[in-house]
């Protein structure tokens, strides 16, 4: 089955309450097509089918209900988490959901992801690179990856939007076009250096965007690690083979390529970061991988996210949508 990890939906009720708390930065999610009205829907289901796309696996970021006010941060992130199961029960073949969690509250983050797993059956837990500016290796968040580990559960990760704390991104409009590969790179160097990877083994992270630069650093930061982060329990290019990473490269065959040679096709996973490609670019998220890796290596790398889903998952029972998709060979 298909199964895309990296895809977006927001409902207007949710951004709407994001803005009531403070958030000025959602109009980059208004008018794409991944809102939830029926027309919207039929239009992403029909972009799928041409794609070959079976199943998506939703997520909130980067507008994600992180507030310094936990009751606003419980109440967003309720109000997304019950929007999302509610879609996922009435289209269960086409979606599945990873959680949002209230960060930075750190109990009520625990209560919402066993509320979430146990009670609405999402797939995992869904996170930016970075929390209100805090790093995702911060001692802080050690008790949430404890806990997703003894689960078993997923961890996926999408970049902030906040130009990894760099006053020369945004004013020069680099935003997402650099920025945000820039944090995805950030993010997974922090959880290797803190050892995240190896302290637990049992937690599938799965980072945004092939890990950004990380394919291009691993031997430069094996060769740093000794004088400038002496204390490492594991090399970043043994690290980095632990976790996951999504496909989203726009297309760019040499970065799939580069990200397969690093960590291997195995770790790769199939992702649109839908509605941001549709139509043509939709499509070319796929066949790119196609034409990219040998044949083997593609239908296990646009297959792989279906692991991801709950074993009691009814697309995961069901093998998919049971319709009759053509596959394009490379």
């Amino acid at each position: 089955m298909r199964t895309d990890v990296h895809a977006h939906l927001w409902s207007e009720d949710y951004l709407r309450l994001l803005e009531s708390y403070g958030r000025d930065d959602t109009g980059t999610q208004r008018g794409l097509g991944a809102g939830d009205s029926p027309e919207e829907l039929d239009a992403r289901f029909a972009m799928n089918d041409a794609a070959g796309i079976d199943h998506q696996i939703l997520s909130v970021s980067p507008q994600t209900p992180y507030f310094p006010d936990e009751t606003e941060a419980v109440t967003a992130t309720r109000l997304a988490n019950d929007h999302y199961a509610e879609l996922v029960r009435a289209q269960p073949e086409r979606f599945s959901a990873f959680a949002a969690l209230p960060l930075p509250h750190l109990d009520a983050s625990l209560e919402e992801l066993a509320r979430a797993l146990d009670q609405l059956g999402m797939a995992g837990a869904g996170l930016t690179t970075s929390v209100l500016g805090r790093s995702l290796g911060d001692p802080l968040f050690r008790p949430l990856f404890e806990e997703l580990d003894h689960r078993g559960s997923v961890l996926s990760l999408h970049p902030a939007g906040r130009d990894a704390g760099s006053p020369l991104i945004a004013p020069n409009r680099m935003r997402w076009m650099v920025g945000a590969p820039t944090e995805d790179t950030i993010c997974a160097v922090h959880l290797i250096l803190e050892g995240v990877p190896s302290r637990f083994p049992r937690l599938r992270i799965v980072h945004a965007h092939l890990g950004g630069a990380l394919p291009m650093l691993l031997p430069r930061a094996d060769d740093h690690v000794p004088w400038e982060a002496p204390d490492v329990i594991e090399l970043p290019t043994s690290a980095a083979c632990r976790m996951s990473y999504d496909t989203v490269a726009h297309g760019h065959g040499p970065a799939l390529r580069a990200a397969a040679d690093s960590y291997g096709a195995d770790r790769l996973m199939l992702g649109t970061d839908f509605p941001y490609q549709t139509g043509d670019k939709l499509r070319r998220a796929v066949t790119f991988v196609e034409e990219t890796l040998v044949p083997e290596e593609a239908e296990h790398v646009l297959e792989a996210g279906a692991g991801l889903l709950p074993a009691e998952s009814p697309a995961r029972l069901g093998g998919g949508t049971g319709r009759s998709v053509s596959r394009r060979s490379p």
